[in-house]
Order: C-alpha cells, then structure tokens, then sequence
C-alpha cells in the first residue's frame, strides 16, 4: 500500500531530478505548456541552489504571477530588482504583480520605472 509520504517522495523525485540544465529545460516546458504550477515547483529548488541567478528567479516569479501566487510573485520581483534596480522587466512585472493585487499607488513608480529604461519616454 502506498503511502502519503511514498507519494510525496516520488513527486518531490520527478520536480527535482535530473542536472540543473534538465531541471531548468523541464521548468520551460512546464512554463511553455501553461503548467505554472508545474513550472514553479521546479524552479522553486533551482533557485534555491543557485540564488544568485536572475533567469531562473523571474521565470519563478512569471510562474507565479500566472498561477495567481501574487504575493510570491512580489517576493521574488522585490529580490531581483533590490539586486538588479535596472532590470526592467522584473520592473515592470512587480508594478503589474502589484496592480493586481490593487495596490496601485505602489504599483505607479515601478511602471513610470520599466518604462523610462524601457526607453518608452512621453514626448514633449
């Protein structure tokens, strides 16, 4: 008879085996098929081991943006601008991340931000 812990086991198996490249190629599949929460849960431990990595870290983030993880979303977005203030994607995700969770006025700075590196300027 199987238990609860053999199931856990060989589901924690499956998400984390294989070398980093596997895991990260099975993540983008995940991500590309819409499995988001699929996606997440293999890139939950490839960032774990290598934090310092901006891809697998947004791609965490995107993954729980579209499986509505919004809070999660916001703690990684917050991460990698806090490393990166320029990169303008993560930017632009968190002011989005935020908005849907209405928080607007929040959301504002990080949106005129993603823009303005963006290069989308308002002409004068």
């Amino acid at each position: 008879m199987e238990t609860q812990s053999t199931k856990t086991q060989s589901t924690t198996t499956y998400y984390d085996h294989g070398s980093t490249a596997e895991r990260w190629e099975r993540a983008r599949q995940f991500f590309d098929a819409k499995d988001y929460a699929g996606a997440a849960r293999v890139l939950a431990r490839l960032v774990e081991e290598v934090p310092e990595q901006t891809g697998p870290r947004l791609l965490l983030a995107r993954a729980y943006y579209h499986s509505a993880q919004l809070r999660r979303a916001e703690a990684e977005l917050r991460l990698i601008v806090e490393r990166d203030p320029v990169e303008h994607y993560a930017r632009l995700m968190l002011g989005r991340t935020l908005q849907r969770q209405a928080r607007h006025a929040e959301a504002e700075p990080h949106l005129r931000i993603a823009s303005a590196l963006a290069g989308d300027l308002p002409r004068q």
